[in-house]
């Protein structure tokens, strides 16, 4: 895996004219992950956008060194195509196939994708996050609709990818069991 980093100075946040959080920081190299707790409302999601630069902060900068891949409530993959085709699509401009039979997924490809289930689709969105093969993974709320078995292959899947050098940050009010993760409240940061 290409090596990574990740750090954000001095992060600043507001929504309209809230300030959810301020003077934020944190480093992040190969190899290491980081959950960001904090009760729904507390600018989790936001502070993901900002680490993969869809969201500029209201102050503070972020430097990122390694492609990363974000997973959020909103897969990108065309409701109206069957799973397979769906993902094919992203086969195209990712670096690898997403992996289908290791999630589950396989016999799914005939089913459009607004037949899956809450679960299915946030399997299949791990999937393509896992074909764009991105040293930094950032995950919002990872373990929404899933089952119990999902939920463990889900940590079993950041450990691997931690393991072999890339980094995860990990926006959940959920218990993520990662060994080594460092934990990151976002309230000491609210104003």
């Amino acid at each position: 895996m290409e090596a990574c980093r990740l750090s954000a100075k001095d992060i600043a946040c507001r929504r309209g004219e809230r300030l959810l959080f301020a003077s934020l920081s944190l480093k992040l190299e190969s190899g290491e992950a980081l959950q960001i707790a904090g009760p729904n409302g507390m600018g989790k999601s936001s502070l993901i956008r900002i680490l993969a630069g869809l969201l500029r902060p209201f102050n503070g900068t972020v430097e990122r060194e390694g492609m990363a891949a974000l997973l959020d409530e909103k897969p990108a993959l065309d409701e109206y195509l069957p799973l397979g085709r769906a993902l094919a699509f992203w086969d195209s401009i990712d670096r690898e196939p997403a992996p289908l039979d290791r999630l589950g997924l396989a016999d799914l490809v005939d089913v459009p994708v607004r037949y899956l289930s809450t679960g299915q689709r946030k399997r299949a969105a791990i999937a393509r996050m896992i074909g764009q093969q991105a040293p930094i993974w950032l995950l919002d709320e990872p373990l929404n609709g899933l089952d119990r078995d999902a939920v463990s292959m889900t940590e079993e899947l950041v450990a691997d990818h931690c393991q072999a050098g890339g980094i995860a940050v990990i926006a959940s009010h959920q218990a993520f069991d990662l060994q080594g993760m460092r934990t990151m409240k976002l309230e000491e940061f609210a104003l």
